[in-house]
């Protein structure tokens, strides 16, 4: 066996996007030319020269949900790579080497309990349904972490995740992995990407002389002092997308470069099944890999954006205020019938899935006996959870401004919500979630998110 071992992650991810009133339906978006949209962008200059390289074949990863669903029907030779690489490394070595992820890529410690392990049992669902395999390990969204969500993880059978080395203490030993005690008693092992040589690659891969010369110059010298395990972590799209034809860099330093160096090419539930931990670090809760005010980047706003981010704030308050009377709505229906709400909507996602049908969803729950009338209320508050639940997409937050594309996204999200809501029930909540919304104000344009609230509503069909 080696001595020294590389492994390159790639969080391969895009926001979701379209019309969440017709299907997610993509049109044309500005800023994707000469391609129609940004799936189709990032698929032609990442995804699908990745793909074609094999580099999925050398790396550890994870694929969006939705942007899996889409590459699944408009790009599927380039999806059925993707999947093909996971089952060759399965093949191979008896595990894989593909990552689940949540689904809707939620900042999962500023989730209530109830929606973290829903986030966490969809994604999960979502994995097996792809690669037809349960999920060795998770990638958390923005790498935000706090102990309940890694309890969660253990609780739900996943055996690993990884974190920055900002984000624990102990990390001593380079990659690992390392053990995490857990407040059940019980332990999650995670690995520990290298901070500065990751971010080396995200942010200046141009400028490296490329994947030979970084490697000797840069790679070689840390098998004197470094740990056993180098781990790269990295945006999936700096292959290609951010950096264009950097997916060659990928390709090289993953096939040749890094074992003419002395380092074995690895992947991370490979890494952990023949190096169990042997180590523990303890876990700065509330932390993320892309801000350096905990978790304010998604909450408050701080720093890491620029100008007045305020508008973050309000934003979730007026978020939060909307799914607690969503939930209550579906609540209260849900066991007016005889149904338990929360199975019932965990169970929804294999509708959406097409693993069973919605006849067969209330049957299993025993709704049988609904009348026609109540079973079709029923899905319509299901899908309002769902919707709802993607208002909390991370993107919504990441940026510097309420008047941009994503946060407009995940109002329109938030609308198809409160149409379903009212729809089966008769409540309208539009004006309260219109009065919470003018506290969030563009630092750019100065429109409050009711103002956006009232531009999503005016193209809406009927209207």
């Amino acid at each position: 066996m080696a001595d020294h071992y590389l492994c390159v992650h790639g969080h391969f991810y895009q926001t979701p996007r379209g019309d969440p009133f017709q299907d997610d339906a993509l049109g044309d978006e500005s800023g994707a030319e000469p391609y129609r949209n940004f799936y189709e962008k990032v698929t032609a200059e990442c995804y699908g020269p990745n793909a074609e390289l094999g580099n999925f074949d050398l790396i550890s990863y994870n694929l969006g949900a939705h942007l899996a669903r889409w590459m699944e029907k408009e790009r599927p030779e380039t999806y059925q790579r993707i999947m093909a690489a996971d089952r060759k490394h399965f093949e191979q070595w008896g595990v894989g080497n593909a990552l689940a992820q949540p689904t809707h890529h939620t900042i999962l410690p500023l989730c209530n309990t109830r929606d973290k392990v829903l986030q966490i049992r969809w994604g999960l669902m979502s994995f097996e349904h792809r690669y037809g395999r349960k999920a060795e390990g998770l990638w958390l969204p923005e790498a935000a972490v706090d102990l309940e969500t890694l309890q969660i993880l253990r609780d739900n059978g996943v055996t690993f995740t990884l974190l920055a080395q900002g984000q624990v203490t102990g990390a001593n030993k380079g990659a690992g992995p390392y053990w995490v005690n857990l407040p059940s008693g019980d332990r999650l092992a995670v690995f520990i990407r290298d901070d500065w040589h990751s971010n080396q690659l995200a942010f200046h891969i141009q400028n490296l002389g490329g994947a030979g010369r970084w490697t000797r110059g840069t790679l070689v010298p840390l098998r004197r002092d470094y740990g056993r395990l180098v781990l790269l972590a990295v945006d999936g799209e700096t292959f290609g997308y951010h950096h264009p034809g950097e997916q060659h860099f990928l390709h090289w330093l993953a096939s040749y470069e890094a074992q003419a160096a002395g380092f074995e090419v690895t992947t991370l539930a490979r890494d952990l099944r023949e190096n169990p931990p042997a180590a523990e670090v303890t876990v700065k809760e509330y932390t993320a890999w892309s801000c350096a005010h905990g978790l304010a980047r998604w909450s408050t706003g701080c720093e890491c954006t620029a100008g007045d981010t305020r508008w973050k704030g309000a934003l979730r308050r007026a978020y939060d205020n909307l799914a607690n009377q969503v939930d209550d709505a579906y609540v209260g229906f849900a066991r007016k019938l005889g149904a338990d709400p929360w199975p019932l909507r965990e169970n929804f996602f294999r509708v959406y899935l097409g693993q069973i049908t919605a006849s067969q969803l209330l049957n299993d729950a025993g709704l049988s006996q609904a009348t026609a009338l109540q079973a079709e209320s029923l899905l319509q508050l299901l899908r309002a959870q769902f919707y709802r639940q993607r208002m909390y997409v991370s993107c919504t937050f990441f940026y510097e401004d309420l008047d941009r594309a994503e946060p407009r996204y995940a109002i329109a999200n938030a609308v198809r919500a409160l149409r379903l809501v009212e729809a089966a029930t008769g409540q309208n909540f539009t004006p309260g979630f219109r009065r919470d919304l003018t506290q969030a104000v563009s630092n750019r344009t100065s429109k409050t998110g009711a103002e956006i609230l009232d531009e999503v509503l005016a193209i809406l069909p009927g209207k």
